[in-house]
């Protein structure tokens, strides 16, 4: 079985992830050409998870700091800064963490989600289905009338004032996660004067649906595949379900078409157990 070159995978990722000695990104317009050219990021690093995150990416490979004041954290003002600019899509969405998608692969992941096209509607469905909470549905309910609205606004006016902190914040990462809702500014509001401000997806990005539409749930797979491999190298089939939660059966599909169209290769670890899929490019 062919093996992995462990030089040629640190050398890989060094590019894909912006590591050392790589230079790092020092402004938004840098920040929007990485994302556009790994399609999707963290943006922060996520323990366990490895994928290019923005925050490695100028900061270098190191913890998020602590300190409010810290260099790295320019990375809170460019996100912030563009979240009405439609630069890129941003919110939790893979494993419920803040996520960055080019707009040419964003539909892609909606392609992936459980809408179909009519945002009045879909949410019901997903309702009666019992994949859409009741604070969830009081959430979206409340955008769907009133426009976007910040978090202590959507809070009180879904009338889950009285409701658990992790209930209402759970509502707005599973609305998140399904392309229901985004982040799209920041209001100064409450006592940190500091919410962010919600919003339909499709009112934010009207197309989005639309270009969804033609892409078959195949298809999208394996787009997302491609691009994962081309930025982590290397990874073992359970890596590609913890991000993505696709399902065992379902990974084993898409990983197995791209295995066989050549554009991944079984290959062995030579320090890790396992059976491991990688691109040509990191192999002996």
């Amino acid at each position: 079985m062919t093996k992995i070159d462990l030089k040629k995978l640190q050398a890989h990722r060094i590019r894909t992830f912006g590591l050392p000695p790589a230079k790092r990104l020092s402004s938004p317009s840098q920040a929007l050409t990485f994302v556009n050219a790994r399609g999707f990021v963290y943006f922060w690093p996520i323990k366990g998870i490895d994928l290019p995150s923005l925050w490695t990416a100028v900061a270098g490979d190191r913890p998020v700091a602590d300190k409010h004041d810290d260099p790295g954290h320019i990375t809170w003002g460019w996100k912030d800064g563009a979240l009405d600019k439609k630069m890129w899509y941003y919110g939790k969405i893979l494993r419920g963490k803040a996520t960055m998608i080019s707009l040419e692969v964003a539909p892609y992941f909606y392609a992936l989600s459980e809408n179909y096209g009519s945002p009045e509607e879909d949410y019901l469905i997903a309702y009666h289905e019992g994949r859409l909470t009741q604070a969830s549905k009081q959430v979206y309910e409340t955008l769907l009338d009133n426009g976007a609205l910040n978090t202590l606004d959507l809070r009180k006016m879904a009338k889950l004032s009285n409701a658990k902190d992790s209930e209402f914040n759970k509502a707005l990462e599973q609305l998140q996660r399904d392309f229901k809702i985004l982040p799209v500014g920041v209001a100064q509001a409450g006592a940190w004067k500091y919410a962010h401000i919600y919003e339909i997806v499709t009112r934010h990005f009207p197309d989005l649906s639309e270009q969804a539409r033609a892409i078959k749930e195949s298809q999208a797979r394996a787009k997302l595949l491609e691009l994962y491999f081309d930025m982590v190298g290397a990874a073992q089939l359970r890596d590609v379900n913890k991000l993505f939660g696709w399902g065992n059966e379902v990974v084993k599909k898409a990983v197995g078409k791209l295995v066989e169209n050549g554009m991944l290769v079984s290959a062995e670890h030579p320090k890790l157990d396992g059976e491991w899929l990688a691109v040509v490019g990191v192999c002996k």
